[in-house]
């Protein structure tokens, strides 16, 4: 009988060292083709850095999943794709999504795609996910005795979690090692998670992550020479929401459900406070701008690095709550997470999150309507004209 810690550490290894030899391959790659991120006012890289880091992440996956693979058939471990007994998942189907979402974000790498093209991949891939049997489960009610019976609304559901998860790892994805390194993190928590719950399908991709992750950081933390693009963040995304389905849906309470919530919290409140932020200025929500947490903490006086480490340290604490929250009755653990998210939000509020940094300005002598950042002069004063504004029409309802 093989002990089981040895193939989950053949599996981390293996795509620890394949993404690590492949990401100079993939540096080159993105050089040839001109996939290169250029410096702009909006980006942090002072030199142009080349992106499709995700070639490397990919092939460290796929790399652990041969190595299982091989390890199952020759070596007597143990098999690892067996559902769970609440649903019937077709796994190639799993790996059709996989590579679907990785093309996805390889095109945008090198031809930019528009926003709805990419989400069109996007959901594709969730899609052909869905249809391979990897659903939300049904949920156990709070209420009262029994389960919340989700039935054809649980296809689509899934498809929105799914879409869901893959942007918000894009979104963060704003300095040289955050989203790789909170990838890593956030993924070692839902393979511990996984192991307890007997999962060894989550378990299995969760540690393939972890290792393709830290393989890439190695090239990918600051001073980087390689950006991962969105062939890998979408791809370390799509994993994420995949492997906390395969996990969750063993374990119907609504707790339970929050746990991956939890782990991937500080993404999670980086894409609602964009879209809050946005929305309050009047401007798309898909439209960039410097708001995002790290630009925040950057604009406290941290560099790059405190940045990134202050970020990882976040995360691990929320991944540390959400194992604790696994482990302890109903009461304490909804106890916790209202701490953790307390926390989180009075973070935010410190860092200013939800306050817009892209204003619409009248300018008088072009007579059109443009936006302005914090860096142009106009920005000061319809930042005031908005606050009073505001507390004008508060001042109404009141009355």
């Amino acid at each position: 009988m093989v002990p089981d810690w040895i193939p989950f550490t053949c599996l981390f290894l293996a795509a620890l060292a394949t993404a690590f030899a492949v990401t100079p391959i993939a540096r080159r790659i993105a050089v040839r083709v001109g996939a290169v991120d250029e410096p702009n006012p909006r980006r942090i890289n002072k030199t142009p850095v080349p992106r499709m880091g995700g070639i490397a992440i990919f092939a460290g996956i796929a790399a652990a999943f041969l190595v299982q693979y091989a390890g199952t058939m020759f070596l007597g471990w143990p098999v690892v794709l067996v559902p769970s007994p609440r649903m019937q998942v077709n796994y190639w189907m799993l790996v059709a999504a996989f590579c679907v979402i990785f093309a996805t974000g390889l095109l945008d790498d090198k031809f930019s795609l528009k926003p709805m093209q990419k989400l069109a991949g996007q959901v594709l891939a969730a899609v052909i996910a869905v249809a391979g049997g990897l659903v939300i489960g049904d949920i156990s009610n709070p209420l009262a005795p029994g389960f919340i019976h989700l039935g054809w609304v649980a296809y689509p559901l899934t498809v929105v979690y799914l879409v869901a998860y893959v942007n918000i790892i894009n979104l963060i994805d704003g300095l040289d090692g955050l989203a790789a390194g909170i990838s890593a993190i956030a993924s070692m928590t839902m393979f511990v998670l996984s192991v307890w719950a007997g999962r060894l399908d989550s378990a299995a991709l969760s540690i393939a992550v972890v290792g393709s992750s830290l393989g890439f950081l190695r090239y990918n933390f600051h001073p980087a020479s390689i950006f991962m693009g969105d062939s890998g963040s979408l791809t370390l995304g799509f994993a994420l929401g995949v492997s906390s389905l395969l996990s969750v849906t063993r374990f119907a309470g609504l707790t339970t459900i929050a746990v991956p919530l939890v782990i991937s919290a500080v993404p999670i409140l980086d894409t609602f406070s964009a879209i809050v932020r946005r929305t309050r200025a009047h401007v798309s929500v898909g439209h960039a701008d410097r708001g995002h947490i790290h630009h925040r903490l950057m604009d406290e006086g941290y560099d790059q690095r405190q940045s990134v480490l202050l970020m990882y340290g976040w995360t691990a604490l929320l991944c540390v709550g959400s194992i604790v929250m696994t482990q302890v009755e109903t009461i304490p653990r909804i106890l916790i997470f209202c701490a953790l998210l307390a926390l989180s939000m009075l973070f935010a509020r410190r860092l200013h999150l939800f306050e817009p940094v892209l204003l619409h300005h009248y300018d008088p002598k072009t007579g059109e309507d443009e936006l302005v950042s914090p860096a142009d002069s106009a920005f000061e004063e319809e930042a005031r004209a908005q606050e009073a504004h505001h507390h004008g029409r508060h001042g109404r309802r009141s009355r």
